[in-house]
């Protein structure tokens, strides 16, 4: 098994970094291997087959449930997840584009859109986060090529700086309102299918949605969190904000993130 892609450094060039800084995401071809994919892609896949609570058929969920899979923090419970999940090649980035010396993990979460699996609504993440900056980026890691029918991630170039609508939550409300005040600021919708080890980088308040999953197989994606070192938990703002404090155990507004579950990664 040769891994050591996810300990090496990667080449981000200028392009890259000012293209995330102006647009609040980047695209980045060749960031893991095939072989490093296949290593930790069944093992990444059995834990959310584990672990998962979507009981539920698809057909009677709503929007939210029909969007994705959801598990976080599988790092938790395997050895080999963890590995994956403290790839310093892949928090190396994060703190590069961030702009900061050193980046923590916030959490991870697969997001697993099943074969039929309907739109992820227009959104932006730190809605559910309780941060005091937007020094906050995710990793988007497809665990296959991923083309448009399977539903790839799709951003609004440039919306991390619009205001509007970031006190929607994932809804059939944040799909309809984000569309329209996203179009009429006139965001260019930037969506493509993902080669196999491209990966995505996006802020927190950067707006993004998915289309459904029109394929026979599933959408597996691994995601991580990166914060920096010097992020202040805020004070929530609504509920998820208050029900998001239980991946900071023990941390309280104006503290620095700082539990054992927020390790250094870079």
């Amino acid at each position: 098994m040769d891994a050591t892609d996810l300990e090496t450094a990667y080449a981000l060039s200028q392009v890259d970094r000012a293209h995330f800084e102006q647009q609040g995401f980047v695209k980045l071809k060749n960031v893991l291997s095939p072989e490093t994919i296949a290593a930790y892609a069944p093992e990444i896949t059995g834990k959310v087959i584990e672990l998962n609570t979507q009981a539920v058929p698809l057909a009677e969920r709503d929007t939210y449930g029909k969007a994705f899979l959801q598990v976080t923090n599988l790092w938790q419970h395997s050895a080999k997840v963890l590995e994956f999940v403290s790839s310093p090649r892949l928090a190396r980035i994060a703190a590069e584009l961030l702009g900061v010396q050193s980046v923590r993990l916030y959490h991870d979460q697969a997001l697993y859109k099943e074969s039929g699996g309907g739109v992820t609504p227009w959104h932006a993440d730190q809605y559910y986060w309780p941060f005091a900056t937007d020094r906050c980026v995710t990793v988007w890691v497809p665990l296959q090529e991923t083309p448009m029918e399977m539903g790839p991630l799709s951003f609004a170039a440039g919306s991390q700086v619009f205001e509007h609508g970031r006190d929607l939550p994932i809804s059939d409300e944040s799909e309809r309102v984000l569309q329209k005040a996203l179009a009429e600021q006139q965001f260019p919708e930037v969506s493509e299918p993902y080669e196999l080890g491209e990966v995505s980088y996006h802020l927190g308040w950067t707006f993004h949605h998915a289309p459904a999953n029109t394929s026979d197989v599933p959408r597996r994606v691994m995601t991580i969190i990166y914060v920096d070192t010097a992020m202040v938990i805020a004070e929530p703002v609504n509920d998820a904000q208050r029900n998001d404090l239980s991946w900071i155990p023990g941390g309280k507004p104006g503290e620095l993130i700082s539990s054992p579950l927020n390790p250094i990664l870079y």
